[in-house]
């Protein structure tokens, strides 16, 4: 019997982000700079309260002058803080990003917000060393808006060898107003306030229906847009994959992986609406029709001190003039995208303007999805923006601002325009429908996978059985949890000690997959492939298998050694490839808390992945019906030849690849169910080869809610 365990996980893939006692000194100054970020950076920092001695022409004329006075580092740090020497580098000379206000708010989706970003990621990168790197940073945490410099920031050290290992704080730590709705962040400073003892401090209780009831029948899916994990995923995503600049955006089949990520996401969502009797999401088609759903986040900004914009019922895209983002364009803009978009599929090439002349890109079998990928989006790698423009982070613009298009009001973009929050609207996954839907329209273009290239010689796939523990066979356990966010570190001038708020979020039972293989020929290596699909349809009938294959989740994917004979392959769930542990998303509310931020440490955010609580779907009480699809490819056939890793951050290497390799997968992402089947294949059992093996699963939700 083989166990696949973690053990071998952890050398498959980068490993476990770096405890705090391995950083070095240096690393956990510049996390310091993350931390309260709209009080000033000599104020104090850390539960060391250290002290940046920053240079006099780093201050504005307002602090110069109380300098002069008395040091501003003793004013607030007292004699006995540990300074950080910060030396002076001079004004960058950025005036650009320097004029992004401190109280707007910053999105990558707006062309102009992503060239303030990319001139300061390009200036820290080319900082010769980390002390010159570190006194960039402070001057920029000084005169940049708090948001941008934190994305810049964060974008840089991921993308620097000297840092690209340090943990990243959270998000949600960070930003709380982000996640929570205003009240909680109020509730939770008054409490620092008045309870100094951090062991004497209440945690903050959120309500799972904060933003609306069920008479919105979208709200069913509340729990799942409005997942902290979920959208921590979405943001970390994008720190690894920025738009731009080309040094840090310029990765390996970074344009499919854009494609796949989203794919899956959708595939996701469709299922909990089809465990919540709902249909599966409908695409934006016609962009100059109503908006039937609605969306009122709760969400307020501590910039402004303002609620984000919400949508109401039937709102209507308007061609975009906001002067002050300088964003101008027209819904005709967007549609013309999109056709020029599926021009290219139906053609196959797109433009490229080179010296001076228009040439022609073949989409390949190989490679056009890669270059659809960065057109769409799109990033700098595309081939000719120009031409096919920008329509995805236009999308997300149009419909973030379609409550003032034309800034009259002075209003501020919706959560759509921001990465961290857009997963919270329903029509983010009308719109990735949209473009999901531009992506299979090339897919149709591939002839469906022949049996000799699905088959592995002399594999078969005998059984397959998940099993909890004391639970029977192919049944798998949903319910909800108590869990909780520290929101110390986003707490400006307030006092020190962690405060939680505590939330509900959804969680299953751990399982374990049993994978029963014969093998007929010689020991050799396989590709474990584990996908799971509903069984049936939003009417109760068999799912067809060419909707059904677009619905497939991939919920694990290992390489294995197969020895002669028969033998069981087993795998725990929490070894998946596509999620990151839970403790990286969240507290652990089943253990003891520490009291002391620095004790949390280990559990700082680190790896990019999908939330492991969000696994497998919420089921039903009486059990949905699932398809658990398990193939055991050639390794030979998916092998890519590259360099061990060298970094310590455990990625969740399906949904965002291996950091500074090539994605450690030769097959097209998705693969075997990113084509459409072959002639001849038209349910799933009859798309089987002898290396597969489907059984049925049942999901069931136990309505109980765990905590400590």
């Amino acid at each position: 019997m083989l166990d696949v365990s973690r053990n071998l996980a952890r050398r498959k893939t980068p490993g476990y982000c770096k405890s705090l006692t391995k950083m070095s000194s240096m690393e956990k100054n510049l996390l310091l700079l993350f931390e309260r970020p709209f009080e000033p950076v000599f104020t104090p920092k850390g539960e060391e309260k250290k002290i940046f001695q920053v240079p006099e022409d780093y201050l504005s004329d307002r602090y110069k002058e109380l300098n002069t006075k008395s040091s501003i580092e003793f004013r607030f740090g007292g004699e006995t803080a540990e300074r950080i020497p910060v030396k002076s580098i001079g004004n960058p000379g950025l005036a650009l990003p320097e004029t992004l206000g401190k109280d707007e708010k910053f999105s990558v989706f707006i062309p102009l917000h992503r060239e303030m970003a990319t001139q300061v990621i390009e200036f820290l990168l080319e900082m010769k060393n980390m002390e010159d790197f570190l006194s960039a940073a402070v001057y920029f945490r000084i005169n940049l808006n708090p948001e941008l410099f934190n994305y810049a920031l964060s974008v840089a050290m991921l993308h620097k060898p000297e840092t690209q290992d340090s943990d990243l704080l959270s998000l949600n730590e960070l930003f709380p107003e982000k996640f929570h709705e205003g009240s909680v962040v109020y509730r939770a400073q008054a409490e620092v306030e008045v309870i100094k003892n951090v062991d004497e401090r209440v945690p903050i209780d959120i309500e799972r229906n904060f933003t609306g009831t069920d008479l919105d029948v979208e709200h069913r899916l509340a729990y799942f847009r409005e997942d902290i994990g979920a959208n921590l995923h979405h943001w970390h995503w994008h720190l690894v994959y920025p738009l731009e600049p080309e040094i840090v955006a310029n990765k390996d089949r970074r344009g499919e992986l854009f494609y796949y990520m989203h794919q899956q996401i959708i595939a996701r969502y469709n299922m909990e609406r089809l465990c919540n009797r709902l249909s599966r999401v409908k695409r934006l088609l016609n962009l100059r029709d109503p908006i039937q759903e609605a969306y009122f986040s709760k969400l307020s900004t501590r910039q402004a001190s303002r609620n984000w914009p919400g949508r109401a019922s039937n709102a209507v895209l308007q061609d975009i003039s906001r002067p002050k983002e300088g964003l101008f364009f027209d819904i005709q803009d967007l549609e013309r995208w999109r056709n020029r978009i599926y021009d290219a599929i139906h053609q196959g090439y797109i433009i490229v303007n080179g010296d001076g002349k228009q040439e022609k890109l073949e989409l390949t079998e190989k490679d056009g999805i890669d270059i659809l990928g960065n057109v769409i989006e799109s990033s700098v790698l595309s081939k000719n923006k120009a031409y096919y423009g920008d329509f995805h982070n236009m999308m997300h613009v149009a419909t973030a601002a379609v409550h003032d298009p034309d800034y009259r009001h002075m209003e501020p973009f919706s959560v759509m325009g921001d990465v961290a929050t857009a997963m919270r609207d329903p029509v983010f996954y009308r719109i990735h429908v949209m473009v999901d839907d531009i992506f299979q329209t090339y897919k149709a273009t591939l002839a469906g996978y022949s049996a000799f290239e699905l088959y592995f010689r002399g594999i078969r796939v005998k059984n397959v059985h998940v099993q909890v523990d004391g639970k029977e066979k192919n049944e798998l356990f949903t319910f909800w949890e108590k869990s909780a966010a520290n929101l110390s570190r986003g707490l400006d001038f307030s006092p020190r000690g962690a405060i939680y708020a505590n939330f509900i979020l959804l969680q299953h039972q751990p399982f374990t997959y049993n994978i029963e293989v014969e093998n007929k020929e010689g020991a050799t290596k396989g590709t474990v492939r584990i996908f799971i699909a509903p069984k049936y349809d939003e009417r109760g009938d068999s799912m067809q298998f060419k909707d059904q294959r677009k619905l497939f989740v991939e919920l694990d994917r290992f390489e294995v050694d197969l020895v002669k004979g028969q033998q069981t392959i087993k795998r725990k769930s929490e070894n998946s490839s596509v999620t990151i542990p839970y403790e990286q998303s969240y507290r652990n509310l089943d253990r003891k808390r520490p009291g002391n931020v620095q004790n949390l440490e280990k559990f700082n955010f680190c790896g990019c992945g999908w939330p492991h609580n969000l696994l497998i779907a919420k089921g039903t009480e009486t059990g949905y019906p699932c398809e658990l699809f398990v193939m055991v490819s050639n390794f030979a056939d998916d092998e890519v030849e590259q360099d061990a890793p060298t970094s310590e951050c455990k990625n969740a290497m399906s949904y965002c690849g291996i950091r500074n390799r090539k994605y450690p997968d030769a097959r097209a992402m998705g693969f075997p169910f990113d084509r459409n089947a072959r002639e001849g294949a038209n349910t799933l059992q009859e798309f089987l080869t002898p290396n597969m093996k489907v059984v049925d699963v049942k999901i069931f939700h136990e309505g109980k809610t765990a905590s400590d």
